[in-house]
Formats: structure tokens, C-alpha cells, sequence
């Protein structure tokens, strides 16, 4: 039954994941209806997958028009309007940067120049991923209060 519920799903879909997902649906509410003895006539089953496959790919379809409704009506209300971000100072990153610690300057340019994870940047140094973390936090805090402090 598995194949014929995702060639239904591809047709009615036209997504490889939504088949899938619709195969998974399916064959549980088959197992459902038959462990509660709703299916006794094992001729009906094939009519009952399909029914099931209709009902199935109409209630998705009715879910995402009513999202999509929900998104117009209230989308501007529930998703926040994105604030411009201030021209960044090169110069004055700089700047900010030079006032690091050596190790928390290694540590922000291995995070964010070199895009290595806390673990791998902790391999290098010699130090444990948390004091990774721990070091990285304070120098953020660090050159924000930097670059605040000069606008």
C-alpha cells in the first residue's frame, strides 16, 4: 500500500516530503482502524486507504489556506518590523578590537573570521569549549560597550 499512497501523494502534493508524510499519516490511521475493528471485510481496505488519502490531502490543503489567511490578516501584528541597522565604523571596530586581550581577539576571530565552532576553536587554544563560550561573551560585551561608548 505504501507505494500507491505516495504515487497519490506526488500527484495531489507535488512534493516528495508531503508523499512521505502522507504515506507515514495513512498507513497509522489504517493501523488504528483495524486494531479497533472498524476494518472487518479486507476488500474494503484498498477503498478505505484511498478514502483516507482524499480526506488526508484535503484537510492539508484546507490547514494551509487557513494559514495563509491567518498570515494576511494578522502577519503584520505578529511579526515584528525590522529595525535599520546604523552604518557600522570600520575605523572604530578596529579600534575596539585592538583593546581586546590577546586571547579574546583570537577567540572573536577564530568565531566570527575563521567561523569555527566554540569546540574546534577550544582544540586549538588548549582550553575547554564552555571557557570558549565564557571568553567570547565577555569580549562581545566588551566591544559593544566599546563602540556604544563612541556614537
Amino acid at each position: 500500500m505504501g507505494p500507491r499512497i505516495r504515487l497519490y501523494g506526488l500527484r495531489h502534493l507535488r512534493s516528495a516530503a508531503a508523499a512521505d508524510d502522507l504515506v507515514q499519516q495513512v498507513l497509522v490511521k489504517m493501523l488504528e482502524a483495524l486494531r479497533a475493528g472498524r476494518l472487518r471485510d479486507a476488500d474494503k481496505l484498498a477503498h478505505f486507504v484511498l478514502g483516507t488519502c482524499r480526506m488526508t490531502v484535503l484537510d492539508q490543503r484546507r490547514s494551509a489556506r487557513r494559514q495563509e489567511q491567518l498570515l494576511e490578516e494578522f502577519g503584520g501584528v505578529l511579526v515584528p518590523a525590522q529595525r535599520e541597522m546604523p552604518p557600522l565604523d570600520a575605523d572604530r571596530l578596529a579600534r575596539c578590537v585592538q583593546t581586546l586581550r590577546e586571547r579574546e581577539r583570537t577567540v572573536v576571530v577564530m568565531t566570527f573570521f575563521d567561523e569555527r565552532t566554540a569546540a574546534e576553536s577550544g582544540r586549538s587554544l588548549g582550553i575547554t569549549e564552555a571557557n570558549v563560550r565564557v571568553i567570547r561573551h565577555r569580549a562581545l560585551r566588551q566591544l559593544r560597550t566599546c563602540m556604544e561608548a563612541g556614537s
